[in-house]
């Protein structure tokens, strides 16, 4: 493809914010994007879905930017090159995440925690995403991957598997350590396939019978409900739940 083609492409856009029973997506033509200085045009071989994906689609995130195309797990091959990109080219295999831009001069990126920058933006908010046939990505941001793994299973390592590892790191569980996850979603249970590779013990703490199923099919040494005790005590511990109040009060043990 060549930069400033004037080529169409279907995508999904945000057409009017609301709840998803009224249809806030529309499916449309638009102009394939041109790649900016610095950013790669991505052509979009699988997007995995996010519920960041919905809350943008019915506005519980603030508009960023009108009819907007959501997807933020984007995997496929490199179409074109902005001006000033090296290091890629057409046909390398990429992915696309959440996280599109920061300032880099900000205490928080000075320090690593760039996700924390206050003038950082984000694909599928405000720049368009991979509920489409392309789409952009600033070089800098993008993902290398590897070539024996299908599309569909990358995808969704490029938000939940970003998400779990990171926070699996921050951890510092130990070497063959006891490790509890509280809640069992999408990072919980990527999260759990790795520390289980690695030797770790894994205690899943979760609502919900079918999570609990799943926890124990991928290896988890146990797996009771959102408020029980693990059968151990734990070297480390990672909060997934999205909702209660699963921090001990003051004095409990």
């Amino acid at each position: 493809m060549t930069v400033g083609s004037p080529e169409m492409m279907k995508a999904w856009v945000v057409s009017q914010p609301g709840p998803i029973e009224t249809s806030p997506l529309r499916y449309v033509e638009k102009p394939v994007p041109v790649p900016g200085p610095g950013e790669l045009l991505v052509r979009v071989s699988a997007c995995a879905v996010c519920r960041t994906d919905l809350h943008v689609s019915e506005g519980d995130l603030p508009v960023h930017r009108e009819h907007v195309t959501p997807g933020h797990m984007v995997v496929g091959p490199v179409a074109a090159l902005g001006h000033d990109v090296t290091g890629y080219a057409v046909g390398d295999r990429v992915g696309v995440a959440w996280l599109r831009h920061v300032d880099g001069t900000c205490a928080y990126c000075r320090r690593g925690n760039e996700n924390l920058c206050p003038n950082s933006l984000y694909t599928g908010w405000d720049a368009d995403g991979g509920y489409a046939e392309y789409t952009t990505v600033p070089a800098a941001f993008a993902y290398r991957l590897p070539a024996d793994v299908p599309d569909v299973e990358l995808a969704p390592l490029l938000c939940a598997g970003i998400i779990g590892y990171r926070a699996l790191l921050r951890a510092s569980l130990p070497a063959r350590g006891r490790l509890g996850l509280y809640g069992f979603g999408d990072s919980a249970h990527l999260v759990a396939q790795v520390a289980l590779a690695q030797g770790a013990t894994v205690h899943a703490l979760t609502r919900g019978e079918a999570s609990q199923r799943l926890a124990l099919e991928l290896g988890a040494a146990s797996a009771g409900g959102a408020y029980d005790s693990p059968p151990e005590p734990l070297d480390s511990a990672i909060l997934f739940a999205p909702v209660g109040d699963f921090l001990p009060s003051p004095g409990s043990t």
